[in-house]
């Protein structure tokens, strides 16, 4: 071994080598001898990876080294000197993997690169080669391109790994590709070799996490589907299986029975034509490995027999044979040669008989067996040391008959002492370090004699299977016998390891980021000598899982050249295959199915690693620093060679290929406690390596103990769960042992305990996958530090669970019942507590499920020495000690609650009342302290009258009336914590050290005996209220402390309140802020509260039992009633939305009618008081198709209003006790009019006159009902042709008379409006105050609207700003406060927006449907005119340096840009401001649809006339209708222009002239007011001159004798629909301010064509 200090290559590096230290030495050869032999590079060696005969180094920095026999180069390099690969500097590499004989890299970039033996295509057909090169001797890109997508991608690949003449490739997405040749692949193919990457199939959409490879199997480790785990099965199944309903924790049953219907009839034998296909490829580059001898590169098929078939047909005992057992040279079983005879064995009969008959041969066998040395000797050269692969099944040993041993197993030890052993595996019987012993065959032969005792058998497969074989039969597999490919009968004495374990690269990570355990083992490949451990020796063509493997938490497997090795959770090793050198590290059979390795006491696989031979594993010792394993072929001591070299010594010599001598248990390796701290090992071929980091500052090893300490603490966790935990929860009897409720809680503690082990399980496994890479991880990633609150919370969760069971008591029944089950293994469960210092009884129990919560400090003292090799100033240390701090803190934290429910515990069996336990007992629940020695009592109590209190950390309780020694108490009274309050009161002259205490339906006082009393539950429960509301438990000033907080409560006494359920907001034991209240009869409120009562936003829903449907209630409350603006859904279907006060319907409101009406569907909308329709409203009586609008009074029309019907009658006068009484108007659709006396509903009765729509008129005494008939005495009046119409007809057609003024309809909507601006009457308010109620309105209504808009949320942002409001109103800032109206008025959360929105609402429903009726007009114009009246009063008092209406600002404009073009006229520069001007644009687009219609409807009659007109006349030409109308010629334009293109005009042309001057007029339809109408006339006049102007010379001046014909001509071309409409409804509504202005001359010519245009002839 080099020396340490000794470092040559050191000088040369920039800093010493302290990580991945390289040693390298050969597996032959005793303990003793072997020397590692130090490798000296200038960079730390990240991996390494060893063929049969050379092997790869990665350093830092992504450097390749080769060393070996490098056949592809003729080269043969030292290990002390390797070579650099060139080739891929630059590539940075991150992995290297070798086959047999060929090399990969893969680099940073997931690029592949292959370079050695391309014989069987195991190099692929590379970039730069072709099919045809037997080697590749440089590094060459290797594509792995999926063509299933398209278009094809290349894939990433992140591991490798190599066989003898196969490759496989692991991509980023876990999926699987091969090539090269051979059953291995796991390709649906049978053309060999293959070229390029295919993807494997069958582990296809299944996440694939390593793969390993030997020398013609692989190995894949692959993640579990979910299972079908008792958390899906039914009750009843769950009971069926001897486990309670309650529990749902997913067990591993024992034993493992393996499901014969798992295996499909994937063996298959391997035909001859892929034998001879790929061997010819192989003989060239291997010749030169056997310098003597039969040449390594011999085919396999020449090894064959002359008659052209196997000679591996043959069958070895030593199968069925303990590994140590020698057979005698002459031996019938062996020719000369060392090959198998082709006659069958002498004792293989059918698989109906024994391979031992009798018990007499048995005895002979053991009395051979004890004659002979117990090491086998070999003739040849040390290299012919091939383990026995040659060997399979003969025909003649497996019948076809399938057998029912040959087709079951249950895998499980046959020695009951087996699971007590180290990481309950291992034989508990020793083992000498080296050769095999006679106790270890003694053992074995004593087992198989069990076997053969209690069931015959034959196969090589099932010498210890047991039990359930006829429902485990495996059907499908048939009795055929495999033969193995005569390629593996080469003489070479080295073969290939796997180079495919990822110790580097760690398995694909949970969603959590821990490494998951629920893996399972796939193999495929050649299995003659078991390696797939499938329980069989056949081959697999494709993968298949190892079933028992399965739920064995496995989490890395190594594949040596005929024998596989898979690393669990549990730091236990399986292995199976070849066991001819004992590198199995076990004599147990068969080696066919997976058998845990034995390992010493005391011992934790981490690393494992096969090569051709032998088995490498690295392990946990006594100490932090890890120890190597080693089982497999050894040499020995010269001396005794020559021994057993005497000729006079009988030789037992049983083939060529067994090794010269091999343990049959791991043994350690002295050597690796000198070399330092071991993070991975190596195997390949003959050679072993191991990678050392040096302990700097104490790092590693702080490294290594963290891994190791969880190693065995999960190794310990495991134990319990399967010793203790298991059975006492499958036995059967545990529900009445334990009684009902700890039953649930033992339920509950075990799966906390499973829950807490599967995440120390994953994060042990996590560490080591860190050990692995401790040069490439940073130390902040730990798992630790990256998952702190996970692990928090499962400590937190584990301690609950059990605390909960001890307080209940179930230790003491828990104790009872592991002495009736585990009564045969009390010496197990005694060495499980052996390190806690308790007594006997169930305080053992106690401890040992208490222990893990000792784990924490040691997470925080590591976490802490880690910290120390960091300065303080580095973000690993703050990082680091944050998480010492955390777990240091959770650690004490859990001890104190240890304590506490220790307390508890001891408190329920000092007061042991049997009323006290049934009310007061909870798991949960923990005493705090309490008042039994009279330390508290009640104040003003009596004298006799005993009280107690104890204090728990959810309640406070006061039992009167109690004899705390006995547990007597006639009342008590729980108080939870979670809505208490607690201050202390002023001590006073008398001394009283009292506390007040508040709840939310009494408050008490209480009186300590002392000072000291007093302040301790004052603090007592000042912490326990603090820690019940989330708190740290510290409690804080008295009185102070959770004044306000949000708990839950159940209120119990009288009152509205009663049985109710709160949950939120509290204020000093009141309900305050938000919360929810429930009652029992399912009434709910959802709101805010104040004071105890509702107050502000909610929502409400009071059931409705008789019409089984609830009435529910969103919007404002005060003081427990509904007042304010708010929407209620009736159960009847009724919904009413508008203003309450104290619970009742009153102001501005609308109700409607629901689907579920008895009597009729209606709506109305107007105003209430106290319930009732009061004041203005509008009434729509959808039914009779009614609509009344009109004043009510107590629920009756009363007073003046107007009736419109859907047969277009039209009445207005006036109601008395809901009917139509007194004088009236009423027309019909047809103009006849009726004016007179009613007195009911359409019926007149007194004086009357009736008006005619021909002017005829009828005066006198009506009566009689209007749809009935009416009777008449009086005066027939015809008027005179051509008289003028008389002023009695046109008194009788005044409409409006009746009505109500329209400045007096909607007050209740405006008075909403004041009152949400804070004022009590219009204009009665502070200024100031209507600004802030203004800003928290949209801010409230900004924070409880999550689903706004982006451009919603801007637009409220901007409103939330109060704008300047005092200062006097200049043209500047005018445009500052339009544009702040049109925001408000944009969103109905403002208190504008709402009044805008709500005067659309009215609007609508008074003129929209029967409201359509024309005789309306005049009252919707005023109604506008009256909306903006009392509009520009609001906006007056929120801008008072506003003018009066047709005020002006007399600052002169700032520029013309300010001017408001449209709303404002310019007179002696000033600018008049009028509430049409300003509010009109904000308010008529909204009321336009229903306002034109009426003006549609006015115009109908006239509207015909213009429409006839301007079709007939439009049907002239141009020029033609320009004479018509009598435009002088020197208008008429001569040109006009099509696409850029100049044409004539001629007498044909029609629609082009004046084009522009029509197109602009036609824009008038499109706009909503008056001052945009007036606008687009204005513009008409301009594009008019413009074309005009090129016609005439100079300056030219309209005049209107000139103007009006060509104007006419533009009306007459520009067909506007309605015009007469559009007319009116700017002659009504434009700004008084224009009318004389040149807009209201423009309008003025328009009107005059309108006008002209009806009176033209119609012929």
């Amino acid at each position: 071994m080099e020396c340490r200090e000794e470092r040559p290559a050191d000088e040369q590096a920039p800093t010493p080598l302290e990580r991945g230290l390289l040693h390298i030495w050969q597996s032959v050869g005793s303990c003793a001898q072997v020397c590692p032999e130090r490798v000296f590079l200038s960079r730390p060696v990240l991996q390494t990876a060893l063929g049969e005969h050379h092997g790869l180094l990665l350093t830092q920095g992504g450097l390749v080294y080769s060393f070996g026999e490098l056949l592809w180069r003729d080269l043969s390099v030292p290990v002390s000197d390797p070579v650099l690969e060139a080739s891929l500097l630059g590539r940075m590499v991150v992995r290297v993997a070798a086959g047999g004989f060929h090399c990969g890299a893969l680099s940073e970039q997931g690029n592949v690169y292959v370079w050695g033996e391309n014989t069987a295509g195991q190099c692929g057909l590379t970039e730069r080669g072709i099919a045809a090169n037997i080697t590749v001797s440089e590094p060459c890109p290797l594509t792995v391109v999926d063509s299933d997508v398209v278009p094809p991608a290349a894939v990433r690949v992140v591991n490798l790994a190599f066989g003898r003449e196969h490759s496989l490739a692991l991509s980023a997405q876990n999926e699987l590709w091969a090539w090269g040749s051979g059953c291995q692949l796991g390709l649906v193919t049978n053309t060999f070799p293959v070229w390029r990457p295919q993807k494997v199939e069958h582990l296809s959409g299944r996440h694939v996490i390593q793969v390993a490879c030997g020398a013609y199997h692989s190995l894949a480790l692959v993640r579990s589907l979910p299972p079908q785990n008792y958390n899906t099965q039914k009750p009843s199944e769950k009971r069926e299986r001897g486990q309670s309903p309650h529990y749902t924790v997913t067990e591993k049953e024992e034993p493992f029975v393996v499901d014969g219907g798992h295996y499909c009839p994937l063996g298959v034998e391997l035909t001859e034509v892929m034998t001879s296909e790929t061997s010819p490829r192989r003989r060239g580059p291997r010749r030169r490995l056997q310098p003597g001898g039969r040449s390594a590169g011999s085919s396999p098929a020449s090894v064959a027999s002359e008659d052209g078939k196997s000679n591996t047909k043959q069958y070895s005992i030593m199968k069925n044979l303990p590994a140590g057992t020698k057979l005698e040279p002459d031996d019938p079983l062996t020719q000369t040669d060392g090959s198998p005879k082709s006659q069958p064995l002498p004792g293989c009969r059918s698989n109906k008989k024994s391979a031992f008959p009798d018990e007499m041969e048995l005895q002979s066998l053991l009395q051979k067996l004890s004659c002979h040395s117990l090491e086998m000797h070999h003739t040849s050269g040390p290299g012919d040391t091939d383990s026995l692969s040659s060997y399979t099944s003969d025909d003649s040993c497996v019948s076809s008959t399938p057998s029912t041993d040959l087709l079951t197993s249950s895998y499980k030890e046959d020695f009951p002492i087996k699971s007590q052993s180290n990481n309950n595996s291992g034989l508990a019987v020793p083992y000498s370090s080296s050769p095999v012993c006679l106790e270890d065959v003694r053992l074995c032969l004593e087992a198989e004699e069990q076997a053969l005792k209690g069931k015959k058998s034959s196969s090589l497969t099932n010498i210890n299977q047991r039990g359930n074989t006829a429902a485990n039969r495996r059907r499908s597999l048939p009795g055929t016998p495999t033969r193995g490919s005569p390629r593996r009968r080469r003489p070479c004495a080295c073969k290939p390891s796997s180079a495919g374990r990822t110790q580097a690269a760690a398995p694909e990570e949970a969603d959590d980021g821990l490494p998951s355990l629920d893996t399972e083992v796939w193999s495929w490949g050649r299995g003659s000598e078991g390696q797939l451990g499938h329980g069989d020796q056949l081959a697999r063509l494709q993968p298949l899982c190892i079933k028992p493997l399965t739920g064995e938490e496995v989490i890395q497997v190594a594949a040596g050249s005929h024998h596989s090795l898979a690393l669990t959770a549990h730091c236990q090793v399986y292995s199976w295959g070849s066991n001819m050198c004992g590198q199995l590290g076990h004599v147990n059979s068969p080696v066919t199915v997976p058998q845990q390795t034995k390992l010493s006491d005391g011992l934790r696989v981490w690393d494992v690693s096969a090569g051709q031979s032998h088995s490498l594993l690295l392990a946990d010792g006594d100490c932090v620093q890890p120890v190597l394993l080693y089982c497999g072929q050894r040499q020995e001591p010269m001396s005794a060679q020559s021994e057993r070299s005497n000729p006079n010594q009988r030789s037992c010599q049983r083939s060529p290929n067994r090794a010269e001598s091999y343990t049959v248990r791991p043994t350690l390796l002295p050597f690796c406690m000198e070399m330092g701290y071991a993070s991975s090992v190596c195997s390949g071929g003959q050679n072993c390596t191991v990678l050392v980091d040096q302990n700097v500052m104490g790092f590693i090893s702080a490294i290594h103990e963290m891994a190791s300490r969880e190693r065995q603490f999960y190794c310990w966790l495991n134990s319990v769960r399967k010793l203790l935990l298991t059975p006492l929860r499958n036995r059967e009897s545990s529900c009445p042992s334990l009684g009902e409720p700890c039953t649930h809680l033992f339920f509950s503690l075990c799966e906390s305990f499973v829950r807490l082990s599967t995440l120390i399980g994953r994060h042990s496994t996590s560490l080591t996958y860190f050990q692995h890479d401790v040069q490439g991880r940073d130390v902040t990633s730990l798992p630790l530090l990256m998952q702190t609150e996970h692990f928090l919370d499962s400590y937190k969760e584990y301690c609950s669970s059990v605390g909960n069971f001890q307080v209940m008591g179930g230790f003491q029944s828990l104790r009872k019942l592991s002495l009736e089950c585990l009564d045969s293994q009390q010496t197990v469960l005694a060495q499980l507590c052996v390190s806690d210092q308790s007594v006997g009884g169930d305080a053992d129990l106690v401890s040992l499920l208490y222990r893990p919560l000792q784990q924490l400090h040691q997470y925080s003292r590591v976490l802490l020495k880690l910290a120390a090799c960091y300065d303080v100033l580095t973000a690993e240390y703050q990082s680091l000690h944050q998480g010492f701090s955390q777990y240091e803190s959770l650690s004490l934290s859990l001890l104190r609650r240890k304590k506490e429910a220790e307390t508890t515990l001891l408190f329920w069996k000092t007061h042991s009342g049997k009323t006290t336990q049934e009310v007061l007992r909870l798991p949960q629940r923990r005493v705090v302290c309490e008042s039994s020695n009279r330390s508290l009592t009640l104040q003003n109590a009596g004298r006799f009258s005993n009280h107690w209190f104890m204090l728990f950390n959810d309640v406070l309780v006061h039992t009167q009336g109690a004899i705390p020694s006995q547990s007597l108490f006639s009342t008590h009274h729980v108080y939870p914590l979670t809505c208490l309050w607690v201050k202390p009161v002023t001590e006073d002259s008398s001394s009283l050290y009292a506390i007040k205490i508040t709840c939310p339906e009494e408050s008490f006082t209480v009186v300590a005996s002392t000072p000291q009393e007093k302040n301790k539950w004052l603090r007592s429960i000042n912490q326990a209220v603090d820690q019940v509301l989330g708190g740290g438990g510290q409690g804080s000033s008295p009185g102070v402390m959770g004044m306000s907080r949000t708990a839950s409560y159940t209120f119990t006494g009288e009152g509205r309140f009663k049985d109710a359920k709160y949950t939120g907001g509290w204020l000093a034991g009141r309900v305050h802020g938000r919360g929810t209240m429930k009652w029992p009869d399912g009434q709910m409120y959802s709101g805010n509260f104040k004071n105890g009562l509702e107050d502000g936003y909610g929502e409400c829903i009071i059931p409705n039992k008789t019409l089984n449907k609830p009435d529910i209630y969103q919007g404002h409350w005060r003081e427990g009633k509904i007042h304010g603006f708010g929407k209620y859904k009736y159960a009847s279907g009724e919904v009413y939305e508008g203003c309450f006060s104290d619970g009742q319907r009153h102001g501005y409101g609308m109700l409607s009618s629901g689907k579920m009406a008895k009597k009729s569907s209606s709506v109305f909308i107007g105003h209430w008081v106290h319930d009732k329709k009061t004041g203005y409203g509008v009434y729509d009586d959808i039914t009779r198709g009614e609509k009344y609008m009109g004043v009510w009074l107590d629920e009756q029309r009363h007073g003046s209003a107007v009736v419109v019907t859907q047969h277009g009658v039209y009445y207005e006068g006036t109601f008395r006790d809901n009917k139509m009484s007194g004088p009236g108007l009423l027309v019909s659709d047809d103009d006849t009019a009726l004016h007179g006396e009613f007195s009911d509903d359409w019926t007149v009765n007194g004086k009357g006159v009736l008006s005619l729509a021909n002017g005829d008129c009828l005066e006198g005494q009506f009566s009689g009902e209007w749809t009935a008939g009416l009777k008449v005495v009086g005066t027939y009046t015809k008027p005179v042709v051509d008289e003028p119409e008389s002023k009695d007809r046109s008194s009788v057609l005044r409409l409006g008379q009746y009505v109500v003024p329209a400045g007096q309809r909607w007050v209740c909507v405006f008075d909403e409006c004041w009152s949400r601006l804070g004022c009590d009457a219009p204009g009665r308010g502070e200024r100031a105050a209507a600004w802030e109620n203004i800003a928290v309105t949209i801010t409230t209504a900004r924070r409880h609207s999550p689903d706004l808009s982006k451009s919603q949320t801007k637009v409220l942002e901007c409103l939330e700003f109060i704008p300047q409001h005092g200062e006097p109103v200049t043209t500047a800032n005018y445009d500052n406060i339009r544009r702040y109206l049109i925001k408000a008025c944009e969103t109905p959360l403002h208190p504008l927006g709402w009044l805008v929105e709500t005067l659309v609402t009215v609007y609508r429903m008074t003129y929209v449907g029967v409201g359509s009726n024309c005789r309306l007009l005049r009252q919707a114009v005023q109604e506008v005119q009256a909306y903006l009246t009392h509009f520009y009063c609001i906006v007056r008092f929120l801008f008072p340096g506003l003018p009066d209406d047709g005020g002006i600002i007399p600052d002169p404009p700032a520029s013309p840009a300010g001017r408001h073009n449209s709303d404002t006229a310019e007179q002696a520069s000033v600018m008049v401001v009028s509430c049409s001007s300003l509010l009109l644009p904000l308010l008529l687009p909204r009321l336009y649809p229903p306002l034109f219609t009426l003006y549609c409807l006015q115009e109908e009659r006239e509207e015909a006339q213009y429409w006839e007109r301007i079709l007939r006349i439009n049907k002239q030409p141009d020029q033609s209708l320009l004479n018509f109308l009598g435009v002088q010629e020197k208008f008429w334009p001569v040109w006009m222009s099509i696409l850029g293109e100049r044409k004539q005009i001629v007498s044909t042309s029609k629609d082009a002239c004046f084009v522009s001057a029509v197109e602009t007029l036609q824009q008038i339809s499109t706009t909503f007011t008056p001052s945009d109408k007036l606008l687009v006339i204005q513009k008409t006049f301009e594009e008019l001159t413009q074309e005009v102007k090129p016609l005439l010379h100079g300056d030219f001046l309209w005049c209107m004798d000139d103007l009006l014909p060509l104007f006419l001509y533009v009306v007459f071309r520009a067909r506007i629909r309605n015009l007469g409409a559009e007319v009116n409804l700017i002659e009504d509504l434009m700004d008084p301010n224009v009318q004389h202005g040149e807009l209201g001359m423009m309008f003025t010519t328009l009107k005059a064509c309108y006008i002209q245009i009806q009176r033209e002839p119609t012929t």
